[in-house]
């Protein structure tokens, strides 16, 4: 999972328009649109929010953490965590890893409180929040979870560094798999892959 850029806003997009109406409800808190799901890609800041995402080996994003500022309150800074996992990469984790990377992220950039939104009835995301340890308060239908962050320390600074380099070369290696196979599609007559 790497941190994704502008240079990455048509995976994103692809990514949130593959979403199906249920899952739109799940991610959105109500069935939206294409058109409205254009404008919220069009609209993050990347200089602002942080994304990650996990890609697959054909390099579609599958899975994407969303990491949105908050204005800051005095020295209380917050962020809020909104996520999303295509269903055909769902059960191996990478909704809790996209969580645990922005947790970890958020301690780095000095943020004190991680908050989620959703559905109460979004069982992966309260399994997430519950597994956290957050505080959940519920009230018509959804849920707010807040988790209190321990500050950076070297310890989560050095683990995050880690953790993109990983995922740039993962990123790399997947990349130039890709472009190997293509070549020798292209290279090769189709038959003679057979």
């Amino acid at each position: 999972m790497r941190e994704l850029t502008a240079k990455d806003r048509e995976r994103l997009l692809a990514h949130f328009l593959s979403l199906g109406d249920d899952d739109r409800l799940l991610r959105f808190g109500q069935v939206v649109p294409d058109h409205v799901i254009e404008n919220y890609v069009g609209m993050i800041d990347f200089a602002r929010d942080t994304v990650f995402g996990v890609f697959d080996d054909a390099l579609a994003l599958v899975g994407v953490g969303h990491l949105a500022y908050l204005p800051a309150e005095s020295k209380a800074r917050t962020a809020e965590f909104g996520v999303s996992v295509l269903e055909r990469s769902r059960g191996k984790g990478i909704g809790t890893q996209l969580f645990e990377r922005a947790a970890m992220h958020s301690r780095n950039t000095h943020v004190t409180t991680l908050y989620m939104y959703c559905l109460a009835r979004n069982t992966k995301m309260m399994h997430i929040a519950k597994k956290a340890g957050m505080r959940i308060e519920y009230a018509y239908g959804s849920a707010d979870a807040y988790l209190t962050l321990a500050p950076a320390d070297q310890t989560s600074i050095v683990t995050e560094m880690l953790q993109e380099q990983a995922a740039v070369f993962d990123y790399a290696i997947k990349r130039q798999a890709q472009r190997t196979t293509q070549i020798i599609e292209a290279i090769m007559p189709s038959d003679a892959l057979a």
